[in-house]
C-alpha cells in the first residue's frame, strides 16, 4: 500500500536512478541498553547510488531493526495565545502536563485546567510555561 511516504527498500524517487533507500545512522547503535536510541531515531533514508536524501516533514522514520521502520508524528506546536498542554506518561498513578499559558495567567487558572482527579503540583511555572505532575490515580 502506497502512503506517499518512501519506506526503506523502495526505489529512489530520483529520475533515472536505480538506488534503493537504506536507513543511514550517524552513531552507534545502543538500543540494546534502552530502545530506541538517538542513533535509530535520527537515522534518515539515503539512496544507496546518488545519495538522495529523504527529509520528509512533519513526520520521521524511525529505524526498529534492520528492515523494520515505523513512521513516527511530530506534535503539533503548543499555542500560547490559550493554556495549551502535552501530556507524557510519569508514573503508574501520576502523569506530566507540559504547556504554555498566555501572559498575565495565574497558576490557579493553569491549575484549574489540569489538575488530575486527585490534585497534582507545579514542577515550573514561568515565562509562559509550565510542567505539572497531575496525580490520577
Amino acid at each position: 500500500m502506497d502512503c506517499g511516504y518512501l519506506e526503506e527498500g523502495d526505489r529512489c524517487p530520483e529520475k533515472m536512478c536505480r538506488g534503493i533507500m537504506n536507513f543511514v545512522r550517524q552513531d552507534s547503535c545502543s538500543c540494546h541498553i534502552n530502545p530506541p536510541c538517538s542513533a535509530c531515531v535520527n537515522a534518515l533514508l539515503v539512496c544507496s547510488d546518488c545519495g538522495f536524501v529523504d527529509d520528509s516533514e512533519p513526520e520521521k522514520y524511525v529505524a526498529v531493526a534492520p528492515g523494520l521502520s515505523m513512521l513516527v508524528h511530530k506534535p503539533m506546536p503548543l499555542d500560547s495565545t490559550k493554556i495549551d498542554w502535552r501530556n507524557k506518561m510519569h508514573t503508574n498513578s501520576s502523569m506530566i502536563k507540559e504547556g504554555v499559558y498566555p501572559e498575565g495567567t495565574t497558576r490557579a487558572e493553569v491549575e484549574a485546567m489540569v489538575k488530575g482527579t486527585f490534585g497534582g503540583r507545579f514542577k515550573s511555572f514561568g515565562d509562559g510555561r509550565f510542567t505539572y505532575i497531575a496525580y490520577t490515580d
